[in-house]
């Protein structure tokens, strides 16, 4: 698909439904994984997970109503969370698969955020305003 070529309708929801996944695959994994699957021997499981939930639930308004500005910024809130499955990968040789499967659903959540917030904010007519020379 070419810079010109505007993107399907079902294309752009395919990617909206990606991120989507991707999003609350993230919040799931959060709260499984700092209560039941691997909770951390010396902090309380419940303060862990409000404290990794709290940047969660900041786009989750734009992210259910569509908004692909949402979509947009959402992504730096999901590099934190890439940061976090990358480090554990390397550090905590326990929790690799956990770790592997919050990268993969970031990987989702910022692919589709990306792509729908371009797509869709083709299609609405919205943009960056160009510079006048």
């Amino acid at each position: 698909m070419s810079n010109k070529e505007p993107a399907s309708a079902t294309t752009v929801e395919a990617m909206r439904k990606l991120a989507l996944v991707g999003y609350f695959g993230v919040i799931a994994l959060v709260i499984l994984w700092q209560s039941m699957l691997s909770p951390h021997p010396h902090v309380s499981s419940m303060w862990l997970s409000v404290l990794w939930l709290i940047p969660l639930l900041f786009p989750l308004k734009g992210m259910i109503k569509n908004n692909p500005y949402t979509h947009a910024w959402s992504t730096f809130i999901a590099m934190l969370y890439l940061m976090h499955g990358c480090v554990q990968v390397y550090v905590e040789p326990e929790e690799r698969l956990l770790a592997a499967i919050e990268i993969g659903l970031v990987s989702c959540w910022l692919i589709g955020s990306i792509f729908y917030a371009r797509w869709r904010g083709q299609q609405l007519g919205l943009g960056l305003k160009k510079r006048k020379k």
